[in-house]
């Protein structure tokens, strides 16, 4: 039996259309990518923007009471919330 036999290209014939066709189809449909950020997702952004400018105030004046010694920790609450992981 010849595996590789000079007459029998029938095997190529699919290829070689399957090749072009897809040369063809890159050539004709070359798009670009394209991304779009919808409302929701801006106003988080804006929104998350906001938050970190309060957040940094707060840490501000957190670091301020901690350094002068006026920072006090309510007990009671750190109590509350420690109480669920303990159960």
């Amino acid at each position: 039996m010849k595996i590789n036999e000079p007459n029998r290209i029938s095997g190529l014939q699919p290829y070689n259309q399957t090749k072009g066709q897809r040369a063809e189809q890159t050539g004709a449909a070359k798009r670009k990518d394209q991304v779009t950020i919808s409302p929701e997702a801006k106003e988080l952004l804006e929104s998350n923007r906001i938050n970190q400018a309060e957040r940094a105030e707060q840490l501000k004046q957190l670091k301020q009471e901690v350094s002068s010694g006026t920072y006090h920790v309510e007990a009671g609450k750190i109590a509350e919330k420690l109480l669920p992981y303990l159960k």
